[in-house]
């Protein structure tokens, strides 16, 4: 029976890696008139009027996270200082989504490499770190490094200390019924995670080896995950999103045609191992 050989990728979602024609990856692409009509986004800064090039007075609308309508009759400034403005009162705010713990500083590293990376993709150690933590602590029954775990033990054929090519499909079934890492959990929305990662858009799930010896085996699996930090027209048109200054700020820093800085790709790896025995009750 012929043996699967390794490294084999054993999943990869319908999401393409690096699609740069997804539509939370557009910029520059609309205009004041529909930003303010079709999504609303008359009052977007407490500090500066982007459609005016005005300086806010403390007086034009009291400090919130929440939108009012009011534009303002200030201080002219120039469009490269009213983005650099902007930019920093999207850090600013971006402190309400990312109060604790060891990846609170991401978000504002990400704004900043919106801000000046021109759309290059971005990593980050920290982030390879969470990904890679979110898999080992995920002990749910929908937690995919388990489910491959199981597979790998069902299907081995011990006596040829091998994983056979016609149960490849196994794997990738047994991931599609399982969820993918995301960082949608509770504590995601105040660590840093969630609003910098979230959901994902491609993943791929590789195993680099496979090693069978005395009715054990050890098996090293890499994730490889991208998202898209960007956002797309049904984004800010939930109110849950368009509420907030941070969303708003974001949308038209991104999709302005008189800004239109780029997205970019947030790439994350992260490597695991996996061991296990032929006789293992399962957990």
């Amino acid at each position: 029976m012929a043996a699967l050989q390794f490294p084999c990728t054993i999943f990869t979602t319908q999401n393409r890696m690096d699609d740069y024609g997804a539509k939370d990856m557009r910029c520059g692409d609309l205009t004041e008139a529909q930003l303010t009509s079709q999504y609303r986004l008359n009052y977007l800064s407490d500090r500066v009027d982007p459609y005016t090039l005005t300086r806010h007075s403390s007086m034009d609308c009291p400090q919130s996270m929440f939108c009012c309508n009011l534009r303002s009759q200030g201080e002219k400034i120039t469009r490269q200082q009213c983005a650099a403005i902007m930019f920093d009162e999207f850090r600013q705010l971006s402190r309400l989504f990312s109060v604790y713990g060891p990846y609170r500083h991401l978000i504002e590293k990400m704004i900043t490499h919106m801000q000046n990376g021109n759309g290059t993709p971005f990593r980050d150690v920290s982030l390879d770190r969470a990904l890679k933590e979110q898999i080992l602590n995920d002990k749910t029954k929908n937690s995919t490094l388990l489910r491959i775990r199981d597979t790998l033990k069902k299907y081995i054929i011990w006596e040829d200390k091998n994983y056979p090519t016609k149960d490849k499909d196994e794997l990738r079934k047994t991931i599609l019924e399982g969820k993918l890492p995301k960082f949608d959990r509770f504590q995601d929305n105040f660590n840093g995670m969630g609003i910098t990662v979230h959901d994902t858009w491609a993943t791929h799930i590789t195993i680099r080896s496979l090693q069978i010896e005395n009715d054990r085996y050890r098996a090293v699996v890499h994730y490889k995950v991208q998202d898209h930090f960007g956002l797309d027209s049904d984004d800010i048109l939930k109110k849950k999103f368009s509420q907030f200054h941070f969303f708003r700020i974001w949308f038209v820093l991104q999709r302005y045609n008189q800004f239109g800085f780029k997205p970019f790709m947030t790439n994350m790896e992260a490597t695991v191992e996996i061991t296990g025995g032929r006789d293992e009750s399962k957990n």
